[in-house]
């Protein structure tokens, strides 16, 4: 039998590494941070112990780095969703409510990713962090901005700070107001990317005519209704 190509390993590598992501998120999504050990994380990638040593210096950076992976393929897929799009204002909707989404549906996974980030390590610079910031500064870059390098991490603060409002034990903030707030700041229609149900919360202008977004509509659904 002939060795494996150098290419070979590699892909086998890969995959392997991204089983141990994918095991990191479900654990900690079922069972809490505290709860999941790094042998649990092997068992269900069908890994050894040791090759989650080999790739991460820890369970922290372990679980950033899948949280990154999952947040860079949830606002890929958001971005190139049928009816794909080259605006970049209905881009930066769909990014948006990509990663409030994930604070919705993966309230478990995201507290604790948050409270990592907080924590001395702050930031793991990984690929999957890289592939993250990739996507989200090509966002910024096709919505317009002419300073990428200043507007990229505003808005990287300004959705963090979103999730954290969103996750905040006894205080939570609604995501649908969050959502009108930025929203609002980038001037995108409350029916761009994928909005929630029951329209926006009361008081919330749409910039597109400078009048509450509820009162906005109105006028359209009566000149409907009188043809």
């Amino acid at each position: 039998m002939s060795p494996r190509s150098a290419q070979v390993n590699e892909e086998l590598r890969r995959r392997s590494r991204e089983r141990i992501l994918q095991a990191a998120v479900e654990l900690v999504s079922e069972r809490g941070y505290e709860a999941t050990t790094l042998a649990d994380i092997a068992e269900r990638a069908g890994s050894a112990r040791g090759l989650i040593s080999y790739y991460f210096p820890g369970k922290r950076q372990l679980l950033q780095s899948a949280v990154h992976r999952l947040m860079h393929l949830t606002l890929a897929d958001a971005l190139e969703r049928e009816p794909r799009t080259e605006d970049g204002r209905e881009r930066l909707a769909r990014a948006i409510d990509a990663i409030l989404g994930l604070a919705r549906d993966r309230p478990v996974l995201m507290r604790t990713h948050m409270a990592g980030i907080l924590q001395a390590e702050g930031f793991v610079q990984c690929p999957e962090q890289q592939r993250l910031a990739e996507l989200l500064r090509d966002t910024v870059a096709r919505y317009g901005s002419a300073d990428v390098d200043t507007d990229y991490p505003l808005l990287r603060a300004l959705l963090m700070g979103a999730v954290v409002a969103v996750l905040l034990p006894g205080a939570p903030m609604p995501l649908p107001r969050l959502r009108s707030e930025l929203f609002q700041r980038y001037g995108l229609g409350w029916e761009q990317g994928m909005p929630p149900g029951g329209g926006p919360p009361d008081g919330m202008r749409d910039l597109r005519t400078g009048l509450p977004d509820r009162a906005a509509r109105v006028p359209r659904q009566s000149s409907k209704s009188s043809k």
